[in-house]
């Protein structure tokens, strides 16, 4: 019979009695840091004073994605559940209930409807660029008022009769300020309550009248697990559940435009020479080694044994998915900008969870995840086609805030006229 001691040296732990203000101060790289340091795909340490399991990698996220394993509730900061999920909404779910609400999303993305947000994107794109040509723009503040449009249309919510200014602050700052506290969280709460309202009024609106088509009738005529009807509240929630994260897709697209400059050398080449699959397979390495969700974490739901540890309910554990899509042990010079990589077949099913991993029909991955690859490579597509110059700033990108952008919003400058080829 082998020493239990010795089962459990095989997760190492952290030195020090908390993490935290390591975690604040590195970011992004704070979890794949110290596993390099310890020579180790996982340790234990403190976050905010609890005891967690940090994980990384591709095996790690086989673990971790496990079905019926982790939970969500009480995984992660109140701050980011109230901001991004709040009370009632798909992600607080498990079981048949998720698996359920779950797939009133998945019957949203089918192709014809990708290819109508690509198409919608397409169309306020240009009419964006009426206003950008001429003038030297930041990506990080032109985009929201497009995405949003775009997001409303998608969803069935005709732009003019709304508030699209108002509207995009609101879905904007709920994803900027999700790692924030103090003053910033509070006023974005302070417009998420606001954007409730509203949802509420379009759900109303939305039960009240003709049944529509598209994203906005389909929440509001969803049955739940229980034949029920979402109440106003939890049907609010799920809508801005669909149009904040397309509105987050505009952090990918000024993330692609930086990829687009800074790896230009590689990127056009491969746009040119791969037509049919070049700005997917850009928008793939974009979400693979930018920066966009740092870690996930679960709540053990079902107890099981890894490393020589039991993991018992309850147990806390947070994976990070920006080290994960860096993993050395799948991907070939993980720093390497490399679009080619996406090209090729085999890849493991857990080596890329830029916004989660697991099963998309019955797990917690992310049901937007095409969309967001589709309005992605749409967006690609027009950047490319773009005449525009980048005029000197600061490119660089901290990793030590939640969210994070380039420092200086990607500026370009539009050429006047129209676009055409670079």
């Amino acid at each position: 019979m082998q020493d239990p001691m010795h089962h459990e040296q095989r997760i190492p732990a952290l030195p020090g009695f908390d993490s935290t203000l390591g975690f604040l101060r590195e970011g992004y790289a704070f979890i794949g840091n110290r596993c390099a340091q310890l020579a180790s795909d996982t340790f234990t340490t403190r976050l905010m004073l609890r005891p967690v399991t940090c994980l990384r990698g591709a095996e790690a996220a086989d673990v971790f994605y496990h079905p019926g394993r982790m939970t969500r509730n009480g995984a992660m900061p109140r701050s980011v559940v109230s901001l991004l999920q709040d009370r009632g909404s798909v992600q607080g779910l498990d079981g048949r209930a998720h698996h359920i609400r779950k797939a009133m999303f998945l019957e949203l993305m089918t192709p014809e409807r990708l290819d109508l947000a690509r198409w919608v994107l397409a169309e306020e794109w240009a009419a964006a660029m009426r206003d950008w040509q001429g003038r030297t723009i930041a990506l990080r503040d032109a985009l929201p008022e497009v995405m949003t449009r775009t997001a409303l249309r998608w969803c069935g919510i005709p732009p003019e009769q709304e508030d699209v200014p108002e509207r995009a602050e609101e879905l904007s700052t709920m994803i900027e300020a999700a790692g924030s506290i103090g003053p910033a969280y509070l006023r974005a709460l302070r417009l998420r309550h606001r954007s409730e309202t509203w949802a509420r009024r379009q759900i109303r609106h939305a039960r009240t009248g003709p049944i529509r088509d598209g994203a906005l009738g389909r929440v509001a005529h969803h049955e739940d697990a229980d034949g029920s009807h979402l109440s106003d509240a939890v049907a609010a929630v799920e809508l801005l559940n669909l149009l904040r994260p397309i509105v987050a897709v505009g952090r990918y697209i000024v993330f692609a435009a930086h990829a687009l400059h800074v790896h230009s050398a590689t990127v056009k080449p491969f746009l040119a020479s791969n037509q049919a699959e070049g700005a997917r397979a850009v928008g793939e390495e974009v979400r693979r080694l930018y920066p966009f969700f740092p870690v996930i974490g679960g709540k053990v739901r079902a107890p099981f044994d890894w490393r020589g540890r039991s993991f018992r309910a309850g147990d806390w554990v947070v994976l990070d998915l920006y080290g994960t899509c860096r993993d050395g042990a799948v991907w070939a010079e993980p720093e390497t900008f490399d679009p080619a990589r996406h090209l090729a077949p085999g890849r493991p099913d857990h080596a890329m969870v830029p916004q989660g991993g697991g099963d998309l029909a019955t797990g917690h991955r992310c049901p937007g995840e095409h969309l967001s690859t589709a309005l992605l490579t749409e967006a690609i597509g027009l950047l490319a086609a773009m005449t525009y110059d980048v005029p000197d700033q600061d490119l660089r990108i901290p990793l030590d805030h939640f969210p994070t952008w380039p420092r200086d919003g990607m500026k370009i400058s539009v050429a006047r006229g129209r676009a055409a080829d670079q």
